[in-house]
């Protein structure tokens, strides 16, 4: 099978054991989103796919289904970082690099380049100092370049971080069109699920170094494998059977929760044009320990009996249209996930 991958891939460092990593594969043509905290080795495991590694790396990587080694991977492999870099002179010249280094001669270098350079939208910086570029701007340069060398393995180490939501919402589109048909085994190192949704065909999460769920990437967003993975991916809210009545574990994310009722006839919170639909819904009871005003929504957070509930109401809630502090309350609980472990 083309593209890359491992076999029981470990890194240690100063006595530690950083990754391990028993076996992973992503085929050309596909892209694998890795999701993780700080600190969970996801950067970690990218140099080491990548041969790229200053640690003690042990077990096999794998290009097309062998051995890889420097060399060839040097000949495969392209990577974007998220900080860009870029030498000195113009867009063009930064982006034709990539495949002078390669040995490629600079005309050819350019007509190659060129499709890229237009089809990420730079043809109008091209000539431009590359020193005087925006962020936004820099990194899309060094996705450009990486792309333009038509690599058979793509790695991208959050490329987005740092960017203005408007041009990180553009530039995910634009590599997504940018990748869609190509021969690329991609992987893309994340901690935004949205992210992986936009870009990534499979999604692997990565905890304290271990792959803890892999798989289609719709399928590992909306259902975690357990309370880590359930936290990882924003559903703060982890409800005990003991609170629900479900013999399984209950996981929600804040939106999709909503204080509905006081006990003592406290009315109901006006609902949102964006309130959540109609449908089967378990509710907890609990202490109302303080609203916060956030515009596009109301925090609302209630001590139950099992820890804190974290509510997010949709839009502006008056103070005056809420329980007093210490009341009583009520929470429904819409799609939330059962957990099959603690």
């Amino acid at each position: 099978m083309n593209g890359i991958g491992c076999r029981d891939l470990r890194v240690r460092a100063g006595g530690r054991e950083l990754l391990s990593v028993p076996e992973l594969y992503v085929a050309s043509g596909r892209t694998l989103a890795v999701l993780g905290p700080n600190g969970a080795g996801k950067s970690t495991l990218l140099r080491a796919l990548g041969l790229l590694s200053r640690h003690r790396v042990s077990g096999q990587v794998l290009l097309d289904g062998r051995p890889a080694t420097p060399s060839l991977m040097r000949d495969a492999l392209a990577a974007v970082l998220q900080r860009p870099i870029l030498r000195r002179g113009t867009v063009a010249a930064n982006v034709i690099s990539g495949l002078r280094f390669r040995g490629v001669s600079r005309r050819e270098a350019r007509t190659r380049a060129w499709p890229w350079i237009e089809a990420l939208g730079l043809a109008p910086l091209a000539g431009r100092d590359a020193r005087s570029l925006s962020i936004g701007e820099a990194q899309r340069v060094s996705i450009t370049r990486a792309l333009a060398v038509g690599p058979r393995v793509l790695l991208l180490d959050e490329p987005f971080s740092g960017l203005d939501g408007t041009t990180r919402a553009d530039l995910l589109a634009d590599l997504r069109a940018a990748l869609a048909g190509r021969p690329t085994a991609t992987i893309l190192v994340t901690h935004d699920r949205q992210e992986a949704l936009a870009l990534a065909e499979d999604t692997a999460l990565l905890i304290d170094g271990r792959i803890r769920q892999h798989g289609p990437t719709a399928e590992v967003l909306d259902h975690p494998s357990d309370a880590d993975t359930a936290r990882l991916l924003g559903y703060t809210n982890l409800l005990p059977p003991a609170l629900t009545g479900r013999t399984h574990t209950l996981a929600a994310r804040p939106e999709h929760t909503r204080l509905v009722l006081g006990p003592s006839d406290v009315p109901d919170v006006p609902d949102g044009p964006s309130d959540v639909p109609d449908g089967p819904a378990d509710e907890v009871f609990g202490t109302l320990r303080r609203t916060v005003a956030l515009g596009i929504a109301t925090r609302v957070d209630v001590d139950t009996s099992s820890g804190l509930l974290t509510c997010l109401h949709p839009g502006d809630v008056l103070a005056s249209e809420l329980p007093p502090i210490g009341s009583d309350v009520r929470v429904r609980i819409r799609h939330a996930r059962s957990l099959n472990h603690r």
